[in-house]
């Protein structure tokens, strides 16, 4: 397959509740400025549906309040995660097409793309930052952007921001997280309508056991690399991966009671049997850049805002934005390598 952008191929199962660990720090989490933050909501990252959380493949209706469709030309093509008022985050290679900020739409508050409801929302897009190294360095390198809206989102129980980790955030080993998205079940099958949003749980990998799979048969050629701005994550056991049109959808993970934008969806190996790792933004190295655009992108005048539809039912999905997905190559997992996922997954499932 070629390089594709995340989708939840094969998110089923019945999954179970992470358990964190109680020492949760060094955290340094980031809370919206006040400028972009709604007084009448406590916190982000804190959904109106709360208690035990089981992996399934429909997500409960206002979990995920902050999952974000993409639209291009009316379309879905990606996923996105709102993470304040003004703004939401999303991949850079979703926008390949176009920077164009008219050519995109958001919704929010949608739990079935083909069904919008009375708390359902759309947005129009001021301004598209994608940020410049996107692939400059290394492949799917800084896979990033922001997306500024002309006017301030309304917060209800549907539609609520995600809280953003702080540039030192760490976590524990092993915690678990999820990935949500409306993308294909699998390369060759498209989510059936209502086009209900999935998630899966998934465990954030060590990089080292995640880069084994990105290995070709060529060990000086490291052209499938994770770097210090991606993270791992996964489910090995049951087969929990993104697919295409996940990409630039969330990662999050719960922390102190409080969900937090861990990553953004970026690049998997094609998402069939067997299922390897998925590779995410990790969101937390790109806190300074969030906080630097933002600053210096003021709040559009509101008088400038295009004139709003009501929020439309989805067609038919023909075409999605892809996750990113190295070309077919060999993997070669050394011994060393096998030992230290075999310990990942004794860990993990513990």
């Amino acid at each position: 397959g070629s390089g594709v952008p995340g989708s939840l191929g094969g998110m089923g199962g019945g999954g179970r509740e992470g358990h964190l660990p109680r020492r949760l720090f060094p955290l340094d989490l980031k809370r919206p400025q006040s400028k972009d933050w709604s007084p009448d909501l406590d916190v982000c990252g804190r959904p109106a549906v709360t208690g035990r959380i089981f992996g399934g493949r429909d997500a409960p209706e206002k979990r995920w309040p902050w999952q974000v469709s993409l639209l291009y030309n009316g379309q879905h093509i990606c996923g996105a995660a709102l993470i304040s008022a003004y703004w939401v985050a999303s991949a850079a290679h979703c926008f390949q097409l176009s920077h164009d900020p008219s050519a995109y739409r958001i919704l929010l508050g949608y739990h079935r793309l083909r069904t919008p409801t009375s708390h359902s929302g759309q947005a129009s897009v001021y301004r598209v930052i994608v940020n410049t190294d996107f692939n400059k360095h290394y492949y799917m390198g800084s896979d990033i952007t922001l997306l500024q809206l002309y006017r301030p989102v309304d917060f209800s129980d549907y539609i609520r921001p995600v809280c953003l980790p702080g540039p030192n955030t760490q976590l524990p080993p092993h915690t678990s997280c999820w990935i949500t998205g409306w993308g294909m079940v699998t390369e060759d099958r498209f989510l059936s309508a209502p086009y209900t949003l999935q998630e899966g749980e998934v465990g954030v990998m060590d990089s080292q056991v995640c880069a084994s799979y990105f290995q070709g048969p060529d060990p000086n050629n490291n052209t499938y690399s994770v770097h210090d701005d991606m993270l791992c994550a996964g489910d090995l056991m049951t087969g929990k991966s993104i697919c295409r049109g996940d990409s630039g959808g969330p990662l999050v993970c719960q922390l102190n009671n409080t969900w937090f934008l861990i990553g953004l969806s970026s690049w998997s190996l094609p998402c069939q049997e067997p299922i390897r790792p998925s590779v995410f933004t990790k969101v937390s190295y790109f806190t300074q850049w969030i906080s630097e655009k933002q600053a210096a992108s003021p709040n559009p005048d509101p008088s400038s805002t295009p004139p709003e539809s009501k929020p439309p039912s989805v067609p038919n999905f023909t075409s999605l934005g892809s996750v990113h997905k190295p070309r077919s190559f060999l993997t070669l997992v050394t011994s060393q390598t096998f030992l230290l996922l075999l310990s990942f997954l004794w860990t993990r499932w513990l």
